[in-house]
């Protein structure tokens, strides 16, 4: 086999998976093509939660120090009854994060970590990104995989040792890969926004606790997350309710009237945030059938494309970055049997994507509880030490990639 085919990885997508997916290759000793569909790369939507498991690795990649200037380290999660916003419970972060779990808990602008991302990617020779290039099938041989390039009009044939799909929830690779449904919508939708913090809408929100902190409102009808991002300059909100299925994008607009609904009776801060913060982006929660496979001969979906969950556990990025560490390290490892490696990676992940979804789906049904249930999960975390409430995450967030 031709020694440059077998050191080549081949990635669709130049997303955080496929970034980070390029990053963790290329210290391994590994040459990197990154195939990106959109001709300039202008990432879309708000903020994003990076925590102590994602962070670890980002900083192992090069990318925390160039990432660090525009992040917020929030002092920690508080939740707050989103009729009274009188605190229920909180888990402290900031330093005591740092030293719990040996890395920082970050918010960020998703744009400001793409950002560093492509300048950390750009930096290391051995990766090479083509834009405007989509990967749209695969070929696998007796030496690796031939994946099929359309670019400017032609057809071209890319080979190498492994071809990574990292393009997104709605991934063209997965359809290749997998039969069945190519996702499937959640029945929740999130409204995002991003407020400045010198707004009055962002006054009102540092007044109410919420300027250093990540802030969940709860209610029986939607709940509502908020976190400074932009070396705090702005606020990010992201509201989710139960909706109808809207366009299958990223950047679907429709009529505001089921959020204003649904903080009608919340506390006076809240209720004006549907006429007053928006303009809002309705985003679709789509998922992937957790059983569907994501690997095969040289090939390997990561991030949304394997297994796009629901956002509750604020971890869709950090299962992106610990599946770009895990399989470079697989891989690195595989010893000539690639097959062998890809089937081990799948395994070995599988258990942990699982329990981050059973976090994020208990989250959903303990935040948006109401009535009796909703009395007890009160009176839990109130009666609850924040210690111990950090304790509770010892298993996410200090999950770390040499151990698995």
């Amino acid at each position: 086999m031709d020694v440059s085919r077998s050191r080549r990885i081949i990635i669709a997508g130049a997303g955080i998976a496929g970034l980070c997916a390029a990053l963790a290759f290329a210290r391994r000793g590994f040459s990197v093509d990154i195939f990106e569909r959109s001709e300039t790369l202008e990432e879309v939507g708000a903020g994003l939660q990076l925590s102590p498991n994602a962070t670890r690795i980002l900083d192992s990649l090069g990318v925390l120090e160039a990432l660090r200037p525009m992040a917020v380290a929030p002092q920690g999660v508080v939740l707050r009854d989103a009729r009274t916003l009188a605190e229920l419970g909180r888990v402290p972060l900031g330093a005591a994060a740092e030293q719990r779990w040996r890395a920082p808990y970050l918010v960020v602008h998703r744009a400001d970590l793409q950002k560093a991302l492509l300048e950390t990617a750009a930096a290391v020779p051995a990766i090479h990104l083509t834009t405007a290039s989509t990967v749209t099938g695969f070929q696998p041989d007796d030496h690796g995989i031939t994946a099929t390039v359309e670019r400017s009009g032609r057809t071209e044939q890319e080979s190498g040792l492994l071809l990574i799909g990292a393009d997104g929830v709605w991934s063209a690779l997965r359809g290749k890969l997998q039969a069945g449904p190519h996702s499937r919508f959640a029945g929740e939708l999130a409204w995002r926004t991003v407020v400045t913090a010198d707004s009055d809408i962002g006054r009102a929100f540092a007044a109410a606790g919420a300027r250093d902190v990540v802030t969940a409102f709860l209610h029986s009808g939607f709940h509502l997350i908020s976190y400074p991002v932009r070396s705090g300059a702005a606020f990010n909100l992201v509201a989710f309710t139960p909706g109808q299925r809207i366009a299958e994008s990223w950047s679907g607009t429709t009529d505001t009237a089921p959020l204003e609904s649904a903080m009608r009776r919340t506390s006076a801060l809240l209720a004006r945030l549907a006429r007053d913060a928006g303009p809002w982006t309705a985003w679709p929660i789509h998922t992937v059938r957790p059983e569907a496979r994501w690997t095969t001969h040289g090939v390997a979906l990561i991030g949304d494309a394997a297994h796009a969950m629901t956002p509750f556990a604020a971890q869709g990025a950090a299962m992106a970055v610990e599946d770009a560490e895990t399989l470079a390290a697989s891989v690195a490892a595989a010893a000539g049997n690639l097959q062998a490696a890809l089937a081990a990676w799948e395994r070995m992940r599988r258990p942990r994507i699982a329990a981050v979804a059973r976090r994020g789906a208990f989250n959903h049904f303990a935040w948006q509880a109401w009535g009796p249930v909703a009395l007890a999960r009160n009176m839990v975390l109130k009666t609850r030490p924040p210690e111990r409430l950090a304790a509770d995450m010892d298993w996410l967030y200090g999950w770390d990639a040499e151990r698995g």
